[in-house]
């Protein structure tokens, strides 16, 4: 790791790697974690127990886990929360609206589920009337198996969001339509708001989704502020690769502990708030809640996922993964760029609902001013934006007031979708 002090500058793939260093001042990063080959119920301290158990039903919700395989063969665990608690939501579960919820990067479906049951917004959702369905991504906790191959591989790690759009929001639309015969509402935060962007974009899941709800989007990021100044400045992707010689990016293994230990070394980087440093002043968290999401999060994903998160800080453009040469773009996309995702495209009359924060310093202002640029021609009554001066990142989320002031406009918005 001296090799990385004498690097000048620090690629933008820091950012998002650093966000897991909230992590250290509550619990050590060399806490054990069990690998999950032949089944998913297993949670960081190797008990065996499914997101339902260990996150739903203990509030009196009744829940379901289902798992679903993409056509590439990995194996996602979904969970279902088909009705509220006895006495709420009310209706009968059969004419219930599906909704799926869609976590972002570094994190799981957990995300969802941090805080009391009267400010989750899984638990909200399903005590409002909705039957409610929590993805998790490959390589998260309970999604960390495929079909032929072993996630302790290189192979295994081998993709980027763009996978995500082609292979696991197909098979988690698709699953939930089958299963309720319904067109779903969709949720997601973050990275859920960039697959589900580029998906719409190509056309795709529209047939199946009725509208969606989009916190925090992040389809550019080239204006994302954070307090870390010069240690997370730009340079190029290829340092991090170089650096890490990693496919997993697991925030809670050797190799990423110790070059993340190197970075909260550096001068001016204070490693005790880097919520705050890495996603903005969010103003409405409680101390018992962020204790609660720091023993559940982080979660792994690709070294190479996080890389074509970088290049698109890099480059100000929405694209698909750039292989680093003409000649690898060519033979992967049949030309020497990669091609970018045309947002102009997402059908005018399909409903979008977007929420965004004046403090958040990963979905910047500017480049949700980009975004709706791109939206322009939307129609007017099927876009509906909210902004809310005092939100950072992860007050859409976990924040206390995010029922009252995100959640209860967006169940008016899926309600007014007939």
């Amino acid at each position: 790791m001296a090799a990385l002090r004498k690097l000048p500058s620090l690629s933008i793939l820091s950012l998002v790697a650093l966000v897991i260093l909230a992590v250290e001042p509550y619990e050590s990063l060399s806490s054990s974690r069990k690998s999950v080959h032949s089944g998913f119920k297993t949670d960081y301290n190797g008990v065996g127990s499914g997101m339902c158990a260990s996150a739903v039903t203990v509030h009196g919700y009744k829940c379901q886990e289902f798992e679903v395989t993409t056509d590439d063969g990995y194996i996602l665990s979904v969970q279902r929360i088909p009705e509220g608690r006895v006495g709420g939501g009310g209706g009968p579960t059969t004419n219930r609206q599906p909704v799926l919820l869609q976590h972002g990067v570094l994190v799981d479906g957990v995300t969802w589920l941090q805080n009391s049951p009267a400010q989750s917004p899984a638990m909200i959702l399903a005590d409002n009337g909705f039957d409610v369905w929590i993805s998790n991504i490959r390589g998260t906790r309970y999604s960390r198996r495929h079909v032929t191959l072993d996630p302790d591989s290189a192979d295994y790690w081998n993709w980027t969001w763009d996978d995500l759009v082609v292979h696991d929001l197909p098979a988690l639309v698709d699953l939930v339509f089958k299963q309720t015969g319904q067109k779903i509402h969709y949720i997601g935060h973050s990275m859920g708001t960039l697959i589900a962007l580029a998906s719409f974009s190509e056309g795709k899941q529209i047939d199946k989704v009725k509208s969606a709800a989009l916190l925090s989007p992040v389809a550019y990021l080239s204006h994302m502020t954070t307090a870390l100044g010069d240690v997370a400045a730009r340079a190029f992707v290829s340092e991090i690769t170089t650096i890490f010689g990693l496919a997993e990016f697991n925030p809670r293994g050797e190799p990423v502990s110790d070059f993340l230990k190197v970075l909260c070394a550096q001068a001016g980087v204070d490693c005790y708030d880097l919520i705050t440093a890495l996603t903005g002043k969010n103003c409405c968290l409680n101390a018992s809640t962020v204790d609660h999401f720091l023993k559940n999060e982080p979660q792994s994903t690709s070294t190479k996922n996080l890389v074509h998160l970088s290049q698109t800080v890099r480059d100000g453009v929405l694209s698909k993964y750039d292989y680093g040469s003409n000649d690898f773009n060519q033979a992967h996309y049949g030309e020497t760029k990669p091609p970018r995702y045309n947002l102009t495209n997402i059908p005018h009359d399909f409903p979008l609902f977007l929420s965004y924060g004046g403090q958040d310093a990963l979905s910047d202002v500017q480049d949700v001013g980009t975004l709706l640029d791109n939206l322009k021609y939307h129609d007017v009554e099927k876009l509906h934006i909210q902004y809310i001066k005092d939100y950072a990142h992860a007050d859409f989320i976990i924040g206390i007031t995010a029922k009252d002031i995100v959640y209860n406009q967006i169940i008016s918005f899926f309600r007014n979708q007939g």
